[in-house]
């Protein structure tokens, strides 16, 4: 299935990479910073990250925004409240929330890519209360019911 994702380059922002899939078969397309001046990321510090885009998607789909394996893996850069929803009602910037897990600064440059954005069909769902719920195998067995 095929949705169409309008993207809005925000004033100030023309010179800011769109969202970029980076292989052809990739899922995700890596989103670009659109900091004013370059910005550090000190060990343990978090950033809210402009991109300098706004997005319109239609009903039923969302955008969730997902940390990048290199970041994370090279200098423990990853997204907080991973994965971040980006419902289709939004219509503001999208800004990527980092941290540095890692032990040393990190700069982050304008065009720099640090998140990765990938699209989601979202099921229509209507909850129905109830009395009581079926019995399962499980049951109610929660953290580490199964073992280690």
């Amino acid at each position: 299935m095929s949705y169409y994702v309008q993207i809005l380059k925000l004033p100030g922002n023309e010179d800011v990479n769109p969202p970029r899939k980076m292989s052809e078969q990739a899922s995700g397309y890596d989103l670009f910073a659109a900091v004013s001046s370059e910005l550090t990321l000190e060990p343990g510090a978090r950033a809210l990250v402009p991109t300098g885009i706004a997005l319109a998607m239609p009903d039923g789909l969302e955008a969730q925004i997902r940390p990048r394996s290199g970041l994370a893996l090279k200098h423990g850069i990853t997204c907080l409240n991973t994965p971040g929803t980006i419902d289709a009602d939004y219509r503001g910037e999208i800004k990527v929330l980092l941290i540095n897990l890692g032990q040393e600064p990190f700069m982050i440059a304008r065009n720099e890519r640090i998140a990765q954005m990938v699209f989601q069909a979202v099921p229509s769902v209507t909850m129905v209360e109830v009395e009581e719920l079926s019995d399962t195998e499980r049951g109610a067995g929660g953290f580490g019911h199964t073992g280690k």
